[in-house]
């Protein structure tokens, strides 16, 4: 997929401020949907077009911030692990979803709304994405966390949370209003606890989310083709192409 340069990121503060965005596929206001691509600790805003190409869509914008690259931030977004204290992550942590949240008003400014925008992260980068969505909940046209969870220690407060449903049940009304989510994880993941996978999952479906999690036995910490699959179906379901079946539910209009 070829790239080309996209402005910096923004006004966001702190260090990730200013700090580059890489963009491929169709430029937002040509583009029936978009999908910002986030990557993980120790990677590049390069290094996720791979996964762009992978997803078969180049009539879709993408959109691949750059973490800042310094002794504290080596191209990474915040510097402990995402399950430490909040406080032990600032200011990479504030600095770095206010990049995103930017980067949701720039195509939202183009013509692409964040009901037709994916918010896609590994490892890092998804749980950047979702925190976002937890923290700046509405309808968008999906998120997917590979290998991600919230951010923060367990017990973390998560406003506006909803009643827990029932498994299996439709979600309750919430801002994240049939938000499409998939979750995909290994078993046993160095770096991201089963657990938090599924308090994740719970958290986003007490917001309003149509969750699908998928834990794969033995994977380690990497993404596979059944996620990628999932993805595209996702996308096709947004932005309809040849119409991928990977057994997840069609979120309902609007």
């Amino acid at each position: 997929m070829i790239a080309r340069a996209a402005n910096a990121a923004g006004a966001a503060a702190g260090p990730h401020g200013g700090q580059p965005v890489v963009a491929a596929g169709r430029p937002a206001g040509e583009a029936a949907a978009a999908v910002i691509l986030v990557h993980g600790r120790g990677a590049t805003a390069e290094s996720m077009l791979d996964l762009a190409a992978a997803l078969e869509r180049p009539d879709l914008a993408y959109l691949a911030p750059q973490a800042a690259a310094d002794t504290r931030y080596p191209r990474s977004w915040y510097p402990q692990s995402f399950m430490a204290p909040l406080a032990a992550n600032e200011p990479g942590l504030s600095s770095a979803l206010g990049v995103l949240a930017g980067l949701v008003e720039r195509l939202a400014a183009a013509g692409v709304p964040p009901a037709r925008t994916v918010l896609l992260g590994f490892s890092q980068g998804a749980c950047l994405a979702l925190e976002l969505a937890a923290r700046q909940p509405r309808r968008y046209g999906g998120l997917i966390g590979f290998s991600g969870g919230l951010i923060g220690p367990p017990g973390t407060p998560r406003d506006g949370l909803g009643p827990a449903g029932a498994p299996g049940a439709d979600p309750p009304e919430g801002p994240l209003a049939g938000t499409p989510v998939f979750l995909g994880c290994s078993d046993r993941d160095p770096h991201v606890p089963k657990a938090r996978v599924d308090e994740t999952a719970e958290a986003l479906a007490r917001l309003g989310a149509r969750v699908t999690e998928r834990i794969y036995p033995g994977m380690g910490h990497t993404v596979v083709a059944d996620e990628i699959a999932v993805a595209r179906a996702m996308l096709a379901l947004l932005a309809p192409d040849a119409g991928i079946d990977a057994g997840i539910d069609r979120p309902p209009a609007g």
